[in-house]
């Protein structure tokens, strides 16, 4: 059976066509009012962009969902959970404080920051899933409490799972620190004859498992490392990477399953809003975001992450993409824009594997209002 996903474009001819206006029809025709729970604490699950980053969701674009969420009774509030990386967003005042830089003002927004794994990350619920690689995922204290949730997320490309979507933005998002480890739980290696001995993989290696050899060759301690893929990101000559073949599908199944434990308990109170404007070809928890690999295509929404998912995917291959931007290939129309930025890119096994363990369907009915 195809679930239903809801399109708007970013045509305007008044103030009717505003994106706020939009997004509040979004809201309303996808049937969000009726899993709002009345008086429930309801978080809007959103990534607030790493300090120097652009590329995150709009704040004005968060206002009309905390509106929509008070109207029907709910008590709104915007949540994150801190980074396994080192940055701006790695403890919860440091996070908040941050947010509140990239413009998640109380003035902007009309509603509270709450980080939801607690001031360091160690706030979290075990909750039971019985899936291949989990038998259970641990989900942050404060979404567990709630009862009905949105969850708003940037689609974009992503360096590890292929793309970062609703999936992406569940499994990460929701999860505390160690849960995030054990999502990642890869191994990188180093080619010696690439590296430069610049230090950049050592300086945001969060837990100092990397150290010079005798050669000024970066060397990865797989004793210490926690596999959480920064330095792959951070090689400015791309020189660390990972076994793609074996790595990457157990990866995005892991990703996938934090996914379905992030909203098991909600009974499916849980809405979905992806902006598929400014596809990046990295995730916003960089300190810079880059250009746009398709042009801007619109806001979607649906109570099933894996269709929306799915139709923002096929949106964004139907698209050509840009050639001064990062993709190195697939420009045409049709082609996999994620493979062009990455020959390896698994990301439909998140949407593959999601259909499989129950999260949702790829089938889906495109609904442009």
């Amino acid at each position: 059976m195809s679930s239903k996903v809801f399109f708007v474009n970013l045509r305007a001819h008044g103030e009717s066509d505003n994106k706020r206006n939009k997004i509040k029809k979004l809201f309303d025709t996808a049937g969000f009012g009726s899993i709002i729970s009345k008086n429930g604490l309801t978080p809007i699950k959103i990534h607030f962009g790493e300090k120097g980053n652009d590329g995150y969701i709009n704040p004005v674009y968060v206002r009309p969902v905390v509106d929509k969420i008070r109207e029907f009774g709910g008590n709104p509030f915007l949540t994150d959970t801190n980074t396994l990386y080192k940055g701006y967003r790695k403890n919860a005042v440091d996070h908040i404080n941050t947010a509140i830089e990239n413009g998640f003002a109380y003035a902007v927004v009309n509603a509270p920051i709450i980080i939801s794994d607690g001031l360091k990350g160690r706030y979290f619920t075990d909750v039971e899933i019985n899936k291949k690689h989990f038998k259970s995922v641990k989900i942050a204290g404060d979404i567990t409490e709630s009862k009905s949730m949105i969850v708003m997320s940037h689609f974009k490309g992503h360096e590890m799972a292929g793309f970062g979507g609703a999936i992406k933005n569940l499994a990460m998002g929701c999860a505390p620190a160690v849960g995030k480890m054990q999502q990642h739980s890869m191994r990188p290696k180093v080619e010696k004859n690439g590296c430069i001995g610049c230090g950049e993989c050592m300086k945001h290696c969060p837990v100092g498992a990397i150290k010079f050899d005798s050669e000024k060759k970066a060397a990865i301690n797989h004793d210490i490392c926690i596999g959480c893929g920064e330095c792959v990101t951070r090689c400015p000559q791309d020189t660390i990477g990972v076994d793609w073949r074996t790595e990457m599908k157990p990866f995005i199944e892991r990703l996938t399953e934090y996914a379905y434990g992030a909203v098991k308990g909600f009974d499916g109170r849980v809405g979905y809003i992806n902006f598929v404007i400014n596809v990046t070809p990295h995730c916003d928890c960089l300190d810079y975001s880059d250009a746009p690999i398709v042009p801007d295509i619109g806001i979607l929404a649906s109570l099933d992450p894996v269709a929306l998912d799915n139709a923002c995917f096929d949106l964004v291959n139907n698209q050509k993409g840009y050639e001064n931007s990062l993709l190195h290939s697939h420009h045409k129309e049709g082609e996999d824009k994620f493979k062009g930025l990455n020959e390896n890119s698994l990301g439909e096994v998140q949407l593959s594997y999601g259909e499989e363990i129950g999260l949702g369907s790829r089938k889906y009915e495109l609904i442009e209002l």
